[in-house]
């Protein structure tokens, strides 16, 4: 891209990235954890207003994203800003909480880690050109790695309730459509505006047709939303490799989850993570994607 340089070396962008992705990985564990029992408590809300019933006293203080502050599930105690450092407190403390000793799950340093690899991933490849760092290059390699830090929270929101929320999926159609107007990551904006069309009616009529042979539900209209957000960010023309990656993916995974006798062949497995996937692997890697995907399906 072209436009005015940067006057920073291209390892300091790329770390400042990668320190950007863990706090915002930090971050994410709470939206992760929160955000669907915010949406819990909005519809027992919306629904004993619907029932004209009283609000129930047990729901406890109002939670949102910023407030109250974290505490330990377990004890209950105020976690203080030295033991909230992103992966490096999770070390010090070995895992366990400094006041009673219960221990942490170690997913929340992977996610932050995750977020501030996929950061940094994002910095070296849409930041850095071969002369330095520019506006224009630095604000694609923002944009690609918010891309990336949605893709992680939704599909660990899909994976822990199978839900995928609206309040998440919309802004990140729009935010495609939005950068196909100004020809980020795909040619045009014609291209953004049919890939979010055709992502939806995409799977929109796999759910009705499976629907009508099967008498059941395959997926949500969440998984609809997000492969329509995705085809904005990616143009209509990588919606095959997004859609066969998740499915070759999916298929996989999941048979192996059943075989292992981990869930049962009758459970729902949410397909949002593997959308995803498929999601960030076409953004690093769409073309290698595309190849490999086509010589397969050849043999």
């Amino acid at each position: 891209m072209s436009g005015p340089q940067l006057v920073i070396e291209p390892s300091f962008f790329v770390g400042a990235m990668a320190v950007l992705g863990l706090l915002i990985g930090s971050f994410l564990n709470v939206v992760i954890h929160r955000l669907p029992r915010m949406m819990e408590r909005e519809w027992r809300h919306d629904c004993r207003e619907l029932l004209e019933l009283a609000q129930s006293p047990d729901e406890g203080p109002t939670e949102t994203l910023v407030k109250p502050r974290s505490r330990c599930p377990a004890c209950s105690k105020l976690i203080a800003w030295y033991d909230n450092i992103p992966v490096l407190s999770y070390l010090v403390l070995r895992g366990r909480c400094r006041n009673c000793g219960s221990r942490i799950s170690a997913r929340y340093p992977l996610i932050e880690l995750v977020s501030g690899i996929l950061a940094a991933a994002c910095a070296w490849q849409f930041g850095v050109e071969s002369d330095g760092v520019y506006l224009a290059s630095a604000a694609a390699a923002t944009a690609a790695a918010v891309l990336c830090w949605y893709l992680v929270a939704l599909a660990m929101i899909d994976y822990d309730t199978t839900l995928l929320p609206d309040s998440m999926t919309m802004p990140l159609l729009w935010g495609g459509i939005l950068l196909g107007n100004l020809g980020w990551f795909v040619p045009d904006l014609a291209s953004a505006v049919y890939g979010a069309v055709f992502g939806y009616l995409a799977l929109w009529s796999v759910y009705w047709l499976f629907k009508l042979i099967t008498g059941k539900e395959g997926m949500g209209y969440g998984d609809f939303k997000l492969l329509a957000a995705l085809g904005a960010w990616f143009g209509w023309q990588a919606l095959p490799n997004l859609i066969l990656l998740s499915a070759v993916v999916g298929a996989v995974i999941g048979l192996g989850l059943i075989a292992t006798g981990i869930i049962k062949r009758s459970q729902p497995i949410p397909f949002g993570p593997y959308l995803a996937l498929a999601g960030i692997v076409s953004l690093f890697w769409g073309d290698v994607t595309g190849m490999l995907l086509s010589s397969g399906s050849g043999l």
